[in-house]
């Protein structure tokens, strides 16, 4: 049983940096274009998939009952 838990902690804390990863890549991304004069399309589409990849871990991390301020 504790095995279960301490593997669980280690997920669940790994989800976080990854969603933490992610946040700062998105917010990154969507900086640069929106001070771009004309960004790319395949620019807008890489900003629209970090945003779904980060959105969805968010969810994942709900549906855990994750909180960053536990860790």
């Amino acid at each position: 049983m504790m095995r279960r838990k301490k593997r669980q902690r280690k997920i669940d804390r790994e989800l976080l940096d990854t969603i933490f990863t992610l946040e700062a890549e998105w917010k990154k991304m969507r900086y640069i274009i929106d001070n771009s004069v004309d960004p790319v399309m395949e620019s807008r589409q890489k900003l629209q998939l970090a945003e779904a990849k980060y959105m969805f871990l968010l969810k994942e991390a709900k549906h855990r009952k994750i909180s960053a301020l536990r860790y």
